[in-house]
């Protein structure tokens, strides 16, 4: 099957156009030199329309001819080319990892793979399109389950039919799911979890049946694969999002990146889901269902600080539910409803949460 023409991809004509933009000024008056937006907490606002953080508008310079920045202009202007030619020309991807070695490769040699990552999330930031967009996937995989029939769309495997339910483990999240056609759907709502153990627990206790439901298991902070199919079937089937997490300021974080974007990911739209609802675990339930805890550690405490200071959290259950944690200072897992029995987060909690919410 021919693959698709990558010539007409807009990430690479993205790409070209920023390549030939640092050629033109090269051209006029020597410089070779590029604006970068600057990335970070100190550079982001709310974007009250969109509901999630987007960049303000602060930019820094990487400048060739200066000391300081050299490498980093040199490492990011290969990286433009090397996208270009290597993955998105030739309709191939790789993993963020294998930039980082391919860079040695060329005596590019980045520190630490946090380094190469940086690098990508700025051409990210350059062209405003995600690293999806130039072929370039994380490690990590989602999974997902539930009476739903998609259908591939990417050139390998166009026109074939799967439904999520088949597998017993589900089926794992990458870029061709995360960008397939839905066929049919009789579930009315998603139920997000976590952590892919729970995920598991979710499918044998046949969550998806009693709750009609997708079960959508993120395995920790959600990629964004993971973020962009949540957001799909909110928005393209008008499913409401439920999300359980751990009872911690983690937990509680991981169920707002899916809601309203990560500060890392600010200057990209399109992977939050406003609408979708933060369910639990909540610190309240501790006591609630007694369920086993451990004190909040000095890390947690600091994330919790950090929260406090951020408008997602200053109303609502967040409020609320924050104001538990920094009185009680104590954390739980989704796994330790596991003490009144295995099936007490389906049978039991699940009903009674879903109910509150009114769903």
């Amino acid at each position: 099957m021919a693959k698709r023409s990558a010539a007409s991809e807009p990430s690479l004509e993205a790409l070209q156009k920023l390549a030939k933009g640092i050629i033109e000024k090269y051209s006029k008056n020597g410089e070779l030199k590029v604006q970068v937006p600057v990335r970070g907490t100190g550079n982001i606002t709310y974007d009250k329309k969109l509901r999630q953080y987007v960049l303000a508008g602060k930019t820094k310079e990487l400048d060739v001819h200066n000391l300081a920045s050299s490498k980093a202009f040199t490492q990011r202007a290969w990286l433009v080319w090397f996208i270009s030619r290597e993955l998105v020309s030739a309709d191939k991807s790789a993993t963020l990892r294998d930039l980082f070695y391919s860079a040695q490769a060329y005596n590019l040699n980045f520190e630490e793979q946090g380094s190469s990552d940086q690098a990508i999330y700025d051409i990210e930031a350059m062209i405003g399109m995600p690293r999806e967009s130039m072929h370039i996937f994380p490690e990590e995989r989602s999974a997902i389950y539930g009476e739903m029939v998609i259908q591939y769309t990417d050139s390998k495997y166009k026109s074939k039919q799967h439904n999520l339910s088949d597998h017993p483990d589900g089926v794992s999240v990458g870029p061709a799911l995360t960008e397939a056609k839905f066929v049919s759907c009789k579930a009315d709502k998603v139920l997000v979890v976590e952590k892919n153990a729970i995920f598991t627990r979710f499918v044998e206790d046949e969550a998806y049946k009693k709750f009609n439901a997708i079960v959508f298991g993120l395995g920790g902070q959600a990629p964004r694969n993971a973020r962009v199919l949540v957001r799909r079937l909110n928005q393209e089937l008008g499913l409401p999002v439920y999300i359980f997490c751990d009872a911690d300021p983690y937990g509680a974080h991981i169920a707002s990146v899916v809601i309203s974007g990560s500060a890392a990911a600010s200057h990209l739209t399109g992977l939050a889901t406003p609408d979708a609802v933060w369910a639990g675990v909540y610190p309240s339930d501790i006591k609630r269902y007694d369920l086993p805890s451990d004190p909040l550690k000095e890390v947690d405490i600091k994330r919790l600080e950090d929260m406090k200071r951020d408008p997602r959290y200053a109303s609502g259950v967040w409020k609320k539910e924050l104001e538990v944690f920094a009185k009680e200072k104590r954390k739980t897992e989704l796994e330790a409803f596991a003490k009144h029995k295995l099936s007490f987060l389906v049978d039991e909690y699940l009903p009674e949460r879903l109910k509150e919410l009114g769903k």
